[in-house]
């Protein structure tokens, strides 16, 4: 088992930046990528960013240039760097983890950005 925690979510004006965190422990021993998601009201969950052991990256284009996830893997934790937020950014992030082909998530952090 994984247990994932999030943080660093928030209220913030557009143009403004947050940068949230995601600890992972339990079994983290094989855990080969780690990554955001997010979800807004009435929306699908949809892929962020994601970070595989060795440091490959997949972003998403909405949030390319904008949006930089990075991993501490001594520490089991995944970063995301969120800069220049807009108001369609505003979701519920979720971190997630695969471990052996498992999926893991935490359980969201809030992210509001205002116009």
């Amino acid at each position: 088992q994984v247990q994932l925690v999030e943080s660093g979510g928030g209220l913030v004006q557009a143009g403004g930046s947050l940068r949230l965190s995601c600890a992972a422990s339990g079994s983290v021993f094989a855990i080969n990528s780690m990554g955001w998601y997010r979800q807004a009201p009435g929306q699908q969950r949809e892929m962020v960013a994601t970070i595989t052991t060795g440091g490959s990256t997949v972003t998403a284009n909405s949030v390319k240039g904008r949006f930089t996830i990075s991993r501490d893997n001594a520490k089991n934790t995944v970063y995301l760097q969120m800069n220049s937020l807009k108001p369609e950014d505003t979701a519920v992030y979720y971190c997630y983890a695969n471990r052996l082909g498992l999926g893991y998530w935490g359980q969201g952090t809030q992210v509001t950005v205002s116009s």
